[in-house]
């Protein structure tokens, strides 16, 4: 039976003197030890953490990556250079960077190429806003997300993380029903199914709005194979309350 994975994403927050004080208190709590963890912290932060983590079982984890391998594309980070960092996971897709940085389904589907070519997991985020939900499209959305990074990386497909993410859940405090979420899960199982053989050792997270008081009823369902938390991930008892959940 494969383990769960909580993935911490710390959006824009953080600092040395905090993120000092919040891996420590995850190390004491005892956070990689009954589950897969992992927490995706800023890029000015990767040295800080890598350290903090080494040997704790915690995984390092990046917010972004840049599609391109190298070159004049100032500000962005490149997967080697991640992986030069000890990065395990990669966040692709989030729904911030596709809403605020007009990341298309393909921009998504070319990170998650290079952070697999470097040996990275991509945590491929797919979701549904509000309004897409309201008009009866959540599955053609998701599906169509998850449809491009299939296309573009084929056999490596197994080789991901796929997050549900609705967007209208994110950061707002609502999140997606037990029954809802699993039923979008399921869709991307079957997705999933239809790609790769190995589609059922694939971890799928649901990734809005979990929390200490909705997580065993979340990972309890049959396609929530974990979560990708926000910020419940910033509070040392909440996470590790979450990765219990998880156990």
């Amino acid at each position: 039976m494969k383990k769960k994975l909580i993935a911490g994403n710390w959006k824009m927050n953080g600092s040395l003197t905090a993120n000092d004080a919040l891996v420590r208190a995850l190390v004491t709590g005892g956070a990689g030890k009954g589950c897969l963890v992992a927490v995706c912290v800023p890029a000015p932060y990767l040295a800080q953490v890598q350290s903090l983590t080494a040997g704790t079982g915690i995984d390092l984890g990046a917010q972004d990556v840049s599609q391109h391998e190298v070159g004049a594309f100032t500000g962005e980070a490149s997967s080697a250079m991640l992986r030069d960092f000890g990065v395990r996971y990669c966040l692709v897709g989030h729904s911030e960077r596709r809403q605020y940085h007009g990341e298309t389904d393909a921009a998504v589907a070319a990170k998650a190429q290079r952070a697999l070519a470097a040996g990275i997991t991509p945590v491929v985020c797919v979701g549904e806003t509000l309004a897409e939900r309201e008009a009866g499209l959540t599955e053609e959305v998701v599906k169509r997300q998850l449809a491009a990074v299939i296309h573009t990386n084929g056999h490596c497909i197994s080789e991901i993380v796929v997050a549900y993410e609705p967007v209208w859940a994110i950061g707002t405090g609502k999140t997606a029903s037990t029954e809802q979420a699993q039923q979008v899960h399921a869709v991307l199982r079957t997705q999933l199914r239809a790609a790769t053989p190995h589609a059922d050792k694939m971890h799928i997270l649901y990734g809005g709005s979990m929390n200490a008081a909705n997580a065993a009823q979340l990972l309890s369902q049959a396609d929530i194979d974990g979560g990708l938390v926000g910020g419940a991930a910033l509070k040392p008892a909440d996470f590790l309350a979450i990765i219990a959940a998880a156990q």
